[in-house]
């Protein structure tokens, strides 16, 4: 079977570090046209990756209309991944898009109903579902290794916002582009890992947003410009089941790079995910049984083969028609866009707010 061509829209830091190695990796896709609004990143793109300029276009209709690709790889900043994947849906385009989904839930639940209505294949970049210790804690769990379920902390970690790293007012900063801060960033992933290991969902949260930065250095160079969005992002989870969850998101931990840390606890063992502990490795520790229990141990444990998997290449498998099901959908990104919509009313209103 012929491979895939994707037409891949943004060519920024998430396009070079993730998406375009992912594709490049996959026996099943080709990396087929570009898209992106800035002249200069296009042509770096194009030479670097062997794209003809041709086949490089400055908008999306552009290169859903002429470039005869197969799916669509929208890596975009977050206020237009709602619009072009309404393009692609429109088009009757399978696509991928990065997360958070939308900049509301009015938006994500438009994008879910032309989906929906037209059984289209797609996929959102929740990334840490693919990494191996996440997949075997979720088996672990659901398989009732763990008992009755009381408790989750996931802590998700970085450091770039710090003052010491001079980070200009990027569109992560800017509310018009990003929607949020740090919790739409980090905080959406920390939600959907939860959920997708425990298999419960959100019915209420209460939130408490800040920002320690309010002003950056903008990036044409003509003075500072305002920062109103959250640096960090802390919130209590109700979830189904009576499952207590807790929140600790930031940008501002030194010393951190990618760093999360997911502990579940149970009435019969409890496991501990890390990610980044360990430069870009993740693990998974598990305490179970009486004499772990009461010398307060954890064994780091092997993780079998069958649970490493590639985002990229989960696409692919989705378009090819053998996905294993586990990859997010537009209807997990709408799932997860109200529980991050019920932190930042509770973080206005101080109080608990229903998802």
């Amino acid at each position: 079977m012929p491979a895939k061509k994707i037409g891949l829209i943004g060519v920024g830091a998430i396009a070079r570090w993730a998406h375009i190695p992912g594709i490049l990796r996959s026996p099943d896709l080709e990396l087929s046209a570009l898209c992106d609004t800035d002249a200069a990143a296009l042509k770096s793109a194009s030479q670097e990756y062997g794209i003809p300029m041709e086949r490089c276009y400055r908008n999306s209709e552009e290169l859903i209309a002429l470039a005869g690709v197969d799916a669509l790889d929208i890596c975009t900043p977050n206020d237009v991944h709602i619009p072009i994947a309404l393009q692609a849906a429109g088009a009757g385009l399978p696509f991928s898009v990065e997360k958070p989904l939308a900049m509301n839930v009015q938006q994500a639940e438009r994008l879910a109903k032309e989906t929906r209505g037209r059984s289209l294949a797609n996929m959102v970049c929740f990334s840490y579902r693919f990494k191996a210790a996440a997949r075997y804690a979720r088996a672990l769990v659901r398989s009732g290794e763990l008992g009755e379920l009381y408790h989750v902390n996931l802590r998700y970690f970085q450091a770039w916002g710090l003052p010491v790293f001079q980070t200009p007012l990027l569109w992560r900063f800017i509310g018009e582009r990003t929607g949020s801060g740090a919790l739409g960033d980090l905080g959406s992933h920390g939600l959907d890992l939860v959920s997708f290991v425990t298999g419960r969902g959100y019915e209420k949260l209460i939130g408490h947003n800040g920002t320690f930065v309010h002003e950056r250095v903008k990036l044409d160079g003509s003075g500072l410009g305002p920062v109103d969005v959250d640096d960090f992002s802390n919130a209590l989870a109700c979830m189904e089941g009576g499952l207590s969850a807790v929140f600790e998101i930031t940008r501002f931990a030194y010393g951190r790079g990618n760093y999360q840390r997911m502990e579940i606890y149970g009435s019969k063992g409890s496991l501990i995910y890390e990610l980044d502990a360990r430069p870009d490795q993740d693990t998974l520790s598990l305490c179970q049984g009486e004499a772990m229990r009461r010398g307060n141990t954890y064994v780091e444990l092997r993780i079998p083969d069958e649970y490493r998997a590639d985002q990229t290449q989960s696409f692919a498998d989705i378009l090819l028609g053998r996905g294993d099901g586990l990859s997010a959908t537009v209807e997990d990104g709408l799932v997860n866009q109200r529980a991050v919509e019920a932190v930042l009313r509770s973080a206005a209103s101080g109080q608990w707010e229903k998802v």
